[in-house]
């Protein structure tokens, strides 16, 4: 049993490298304490890997993966704009996001959670744990899968503090926002055209934060204009009563 689940975690560790999951939680880690987001992380492999085991073990099929990933392409999505959506919001001191998203954990961490569920339900590495399980035992793999899905998460976990210590507030929720959409546009493109190929899919995934960060540059200098005018107007105002 030991060997399976030291099996299942190299496989699972390996697998996450460089999978979006982990740049998720990277992107995660610069926004919210990391303790939640390793808390909705975990939460999250428990299940995908105790239903894919199930799957493996008990019925040797798989679940719709093209619905699962639309919609993995579209909560993405929403989470990128109302990341912007927050970022426009926010005032001028870079600490009010953080504070904002540090006192609301529990909404966090639901964020974290659902986002990871959607993720992982359907990727390959819910595939490996499939495969790893209709020849081993599930509760082997289940328990490998979880810890080897854990510690890849753990280390972009790492990674994004580290980033983090060095970066300003507003300039990493802007870069989170325009990841996800990226992460999202790339998802949807890989479930509605699965022939497009794996170039162009990046190309055309660019576009969103592409054209989100366009608009997200002019409302910020429409904005910065105006307390300029208004002064102006002042200053006339008053050279004229004068």
């Amino acid at each position: 049993m030991i060997a399976t689940v030291l099996l299942s975690f190299g496989v699972l560790f390996v697998a996450e490298l460089g999978d979006k999951s982990q740049l998720m939680a990277l992107t995660f880690a610069l926004r919210y304490r990391w303790w939640i987001v390793l808390s909705g992380i975990a939460v999250a492999s428990v299940a995908v890997n105790l239903i894919a085991a199930g799957v493996g073990h008990f019925l040797g099929a798989a679940l719709p993966t093209d619905l699962i990933a639309i919609c993995t392409g579209v909560v993405l999505l929403v989470v990128g704009l109302w990341t912007l959506r927050e970022t426009l919001a926010q005032d001028e001191d870079a600490e009010v996001e953080k504070e904002s998203g540090d006192r609301s954990p529990g909404r966090a961490f639901l964020m974290v959670l659902s986002a990871f569920l959607l993720a992982e339900l359907g990727d390959r590495t819910m595939f490996a744990t499939i495969a790893l399980s209709s020849n081993h035992s599930w509760l082997a793999v289940w328990t490998g899968s979880v810890l080897g899905m854990v510690a890849a998460g753990a280390l972009a976990i790492g990674i994004g503090i580290t980033v983090g210590k060095h970066l300003p507030e507003r300039l990493i929720a802007t870069g989170s926002g325009l990841l996800f959409l990226y992460i999202g546009a790339a998802t949807l493109l890989g479930a509605l055209i699965p022939g497009l190929g794996r170039a162009p899919e990046l190309v055309l995934a660019a576009l969103a934060p592409v054209a989100a960060g366009g608009v997200l540059w002019l409302v910020r200098r429409n904005r910065a204009s105006v307390p300029a005018t208004v002064e102006d107007d002042e200053s006339l105002h008053l050279d004229n009563q004068h």
